[in-house]
């Protein structure tokens, strides 16, 4: 069994942060102070902490025609899952860096993808295989 990872991030605004990763991904709330929020990312502990300065991070590199942000985190999902998060977010009116897209098709490690950002700026990915096997396809 995978045990979850844990990983703490920066936000400049916990309300916004709240309406993000509550309200349009679905995650549970833990813990929180007037500092932080923990969520439960499918399972993982994702930590937002404040810091009224937090700024996104400018560094992309190309993957397959595309400019993927650097750093950037997020799960990797069912296909049907990952189409319907597709779905919340284009409700909520979430732009997407990289909108949803098969990307390596026809070639080992094939996968929808898709990144936007959270209100603070900061980079998510999530993705899906068709055959979970492929996930670390060379």
């Amino acid at each position: 069994m995978l045990r979850p990872f844990h990983l703490a991030f920066p936000v400049h605004d916990l309300a916004a942060a709240r309406a993000f990763y509550g309200g349009v991904l679905g995650c549970a709330e833990g813990r929180s102070s007037e500092h932080w929020i923990d969520f439960d990312l499918m399972g993982h502990q994702i930590v937002a902490h404040l810091d009224p300065a937090a700024k996104p991070v400018a560094v992309a590199n190309e993957v397959d025609g595309h400019h993927v942000p650097v750093p950037h985190f997020g799960v990797v999902l069912t296909m049907a899952d990952w189409q319907a998060l597709a779905g919340r977010v284009e409700a909520a009116g979430i732009s997407f860096g990289i909108p949803p897209h098969i990307r390596f098709q026809g070639q080992p490690g094939e996968q929808a993808t898709m990144f936007f950002r959270d209100p603070s700026g900061n980079a998510l990915e999530f993705k899906a295989f068709a055959d979970d096997a492929q996930l670390f396809a060379t």
